[in-house]
Formats: structure tokens, C-alpha cells, sequence
């Protein structure tokens, strides 16, 4: 990921691997009102399934979130107090459950219940950090599926799975695309079954094959690395796009403002340490 750096029934999701349109042209926008209702144009689910054109705000930074910006969506982390997520909730605020699936934190409460044989090398730049084998579901469901039960438990209206985008680092693990896509699907089959939404944590190269799983996208620094565009399947699924770009890359935010406006993408600038602070586009 930018941010921080981001079973065999469900293996059925590998079948077809679906190109995205050779058109670039965005779904047009919803109304924010039906944008924050559940979807009634497909089958019927009990989670949250979001449209394109809906604000959003994301503050992992700490634990002091700001619960006066206008936005449609927070995302913040598991682990905040219960009343600021009941208080989003009040506003009319839906609310995104941040946590790290690729990487082991020594600070989460759970650190303890990693085994060791899933620890890999350090996270560069992020002290305190490990990347984890995410091959061995085994050893990892227990401890990500009680996030998730602690998610539904909270309140939480869908996950943000940090860190999904894994198998090209250098983790310790001889991980592959097949790996992480394995893991992807089974993270939203589980999401899905507690009635969370899911979104799809940057990992563009595979969006083809998750887009039709997954109910929205979460990036950092697409515009700046010119990777917008292919996030287009989920606009033109109708399902949203919340993008971030960092204040500490020298691109031109109004310049990406534009091009997000085209595309119906859902874009704010950030600080790197996610705290409150945030731009919006004009």
C-alpha cells in the first residue's frame, strides 16, 4: 500500500476473469440519499453496498477523530471508542472499520496470537511492523476473523483491508499473485457473511477479478502514480471509488480534482499520518 508502505467454496470466485470496458466513461452520479442505502438493482444483501458520488473522510492517524466534518463516510480504526462510531451513526454517517490484513502491528491488542511462523521480514518504513504469510489461512483466520466479528460487533458498516496488496513486496514469503488473490476472496466471502461491506485496498491488477466481490475501492496516490483509471470498473459497476492522495508527493491536487470529477471518483489530500486534516475537491 501507499498509505503504509496498504475453504475451497469461495475458490469458485477464480473462475472468469472479466476485462474491464474498453470505455473509460464514468456512471453517472446518484443522489447522495440513495447513495447511502443499500442497493436494490441486484440481488438482495444485508450489507451496505455504496454508489459512486458519496464524500468520505479517513482518519487512522489517532484516536482524537473529528466527527464534525461533512462527509458521508468515515473510515477510521477497529479499535476507536464505541461512542464515536455510535455518534457517527447519528449523523447519518456510515462507517469503514480500518484494519491490517498483510501485516502484523506490535501495538494491536492481539499481537500475541500471532505465530511466529507467520512473521516475515520488518515493514520498511514502518517501525513495529511485520509482514505476514498470508498463504497460511489456517494460522490467520482465528485472529482476522475475530477483527471482523469485533467490527460487526461495533457497529461498523464494512472493512477497509489494509495492506491486501501484498505479494510484490519483499515480505520474507515467496507470496504470488494466487496467494493474494485467495486471501481477497476469502476476506470478503467472510466479510459478507457478518453483513459488512468490503472495499478493495489499491492491489490494481486485480480488480478484473475482484470487482464483481467487492463493493468498493480505497486508493492512495493513484492519480499521482497515473494508476486512476484502473479503478474505472468499480465506477462503472456503480460501485464508489474513495481515493486519497498525500501531501508529501508534489502533485498538482487541482489537476487531480479535475481528472477525478471526469472519472466520478470520490478524492481527498491527505497528510501521510492520516490525522484529521484533509482537502476536498472544489
Amino acid at each position: 500500500m501507499w498509505f503504509k508502505q496498504t475453504i475451497p467454496l469461495f475458490l469458485l470466485f477464480l473462475v472468469g476473469c472479466s476485462s474491464a470496458s474498453d470505455s473509460p466513461e464514468p456512471a453517472p452520479v446518484s443522489t447522495k440519499e440513495s447513495n447511502l442505502m443499500p442497493s436494490s438493482d441486484s440481488q438482495p444483501n444485508d450489507w451496505w453496498q455504496p454508489k459512486p458520488g458519496l464524500t468520505w473522510q479517513w482518519q487512522i492517524g489517532n484516536d482524537d477523530i473529528d466527527t464534525s466534518i461533512e462527509a458521508d463516510v468515515y473510515d477510521i480504526d477497529l479499535y476507536v471508542d464505541q461512542a464515536i462510531i455510535d455518534e457517527l451513526h447519528v449523523k447519518g454517517r456510515k462507517v469503514i472499520c480500518y484494519i491490517s490484513v498483510g501485516s502484523w502491528e506490535d501495538w494491536r491488542p492481539d499481537k500475541d496470537q500471532f505465530p511466529a511462523e507467520v512473521l516475515g521480514k520488518d515493514y520498511d518504513g514502518w517501525p513495529g511492523e511485520k509482514w505476514l504469510d498470508i498463504r497460511r489461512i489456517d494460522l490467520l483466520a482465528p485472529i482476522m476473523l475475530a477483527r471482523l466479528d469485533l467490527c460487526k460487533a461495533k457497529g461498523f458498516d464494512a472493512i477497509e483491508p489494509d495492506n491486501m496488496e501484498i505479494y510484490t513486496n519483499d515480505t520474507g514469503f515467496p507470496l504470488t499473485y494466487e496467494d493474494q488473490l485467495k486471501f481477497a476472496l476469502w476476506l470478503a466471502d467472510e466479510a459478507h457473511k457478518r453483513g459488512l461491506a468490503i472495499g478493495q485496498k489499491n492491489a490494481s491488477d486485480q480488480v478484473s477479478q475482484l470487482v464483481d466481490v467487492y463493493d468498493f475501492a480505497i486508493t492512495e496516490d493513484y492519480f499521482y502514480y497515473n494508476e486512476a483509471e484502473s479503478m474505472l470498473p468499480y465506477i462503472q459497476a456503480g460501485k464508489p471509488v474513495f481515493a486519497a492522495e498525500y501531501t508529501d508527493l508534489p502533485g498538482d491536487f487541482d489537476a487531480f480534482c479535475q481528472r477525478s470529477k471526469q472519472l466520478n471518483f470520490s478524492t481527498i489530500l491527505k497528510q501521510r499520518d492520516l490525522d484529521a486534516w484533509l482537502k476536498t475537491c472544489e
